[in-house]
């Protein structure tokens, strides 16, 4: 039996893919420091033979007993509301873990690969974006802290490549969304969703003419999988191509949701993208990949989730584990 390691395990992204690797048949080891993941999501596999945890900080040290086949490198902050909270952390996670993870991979003789994520083109100014654009990013500004850190992730992950021979894959993640989200974790679909759910008005920055390119969490999942049983190690855009604006979104939200609430208008935040589409024709043509959900289905599955919660999660303006949580 195949055996895996899963950092971010009980976030959002972490806990799909803990999900599919079991399925698939393979003993996972699954960690997190709990910092923005949530037990709850992980909470069915407990009990399961192939499944262990740890409570583990990757950017302290990482030790795993026993041998690895692979790695997943899935911890980090993932939304704008995570970095002015957790600066620092979120910095940390992709330099310093991706270190430990990568040294990790070399004394076992792992693969991994690393989640990065589609900020590494920054504000940018090449539509669609493909893997060949270095991006436009400002590394001082706010967002620079998450954007920073992948750039300097794939930069290291690409030297211990080359230098150390390490098996390495390297997934430039776009917009991605579905059931396990955090639903006040600041990101457009949870923001709206949580938002009409309440009763309050849709909150729209700027003009609402950025862009914006929604896959399904099924969808990326099959992508990861393809990508780490293959043997690319150059980044790879996995994304859904399908654009849309922000106002048309939040329209379709409303419609969803069969609300009637206004939609309001606030400044546009500093640096925030005014574009996002990937392009996937590397993933089309080294994976036989591309999104299958289209986001009409993709939205119905989400909001049948977020309508599960309980008044308590859904009026909830922080989530759980911060407050347990110590500054470093």
């Amino acid at each position: 039996m195949p055996r895996i390691l899963i950092t971010g395990a009980a976030g959002f992204l972490g806990s799909h893919l803990c999900d599919r690797f079991i399925k698939e048949g393979f003993e996972v080891v699954g960690m997190d420091n709990l910092i923005t993941g949530n037990m709850k999501n992980i909470e069915h596999l407990l009990g399961l033979q192939e499944f262990t945890f740890q409570h583990q900080d990757v950017s302290d040290y990482v030790h795993v007993s026993g041998e690895l086949d692979y790695i997943l490198h899935f911890a980090s902050p993932a939304s704008p509301i995570d970095y002015l909270k957790i600066p620092i952390q979120t910095l940390k996670v992709s330099s310093l873990g991706t270190h430990h993870l990568l040294g990790l991979a070399k004394s076992k003789n792992a693969k991994i690969l690393v989640a990065s994520t589609s900020e590494v083109y920054g504000d940018p100014q090449v539509h669609p974006q493909s893997e060949d654009y270095w991006g436009n990013v400002n590394p001082i500004g706010p967002r620079g802290v998450y954007d920073e850190a992948k750039r300097f992730q794939e930069a290291i992950t690409m030297a211990y490549h080359r230098f150390h021979a390490v098996s390495v894959s390297i997934i430039r993640i776009f917009n991605t969304y579905g059931p396990r989200m955090r639903l006040n974790d600041g990101r457009v679909l949870p923001a709206f969703i949580g938002q009409a759910l309440r009763g309050e008005d849709l909150t729209v920055f700027g003009d609402g003419m950025q862009t914006r390119s929604f896959c399904y969490v099924d969808d990326l999942v099959e992508g990861i999988y393809r990508l780490l049983m293959s043997n690319r190690a150059e980044p790879v855009n996995i994304g859904n191509p399908d654009e849309i604006t922000i106002l048309d979104f939040a329209k379709e939200i409303i419609k969803l949701t069969n609300t009637d609430q206004k939609i309001v208008f606030r400044d546009l935040p500093k640096d925030d993208p005014m574009q996002r589409k990937p392009d996937i024709s590397v993933a089309k043509s080294l994976l036989d990949w591309e999104p299958k959900i289209d986001r009409k289905e993709g939205l119905k599955r989400t909001y049948a989730y977020f309508r599960s919660l309980s008044e308590e999660d859904l009026h909830k303006k922080e989530h759980n584990d911060f407050t347990n949580y110590i500054k470093k």
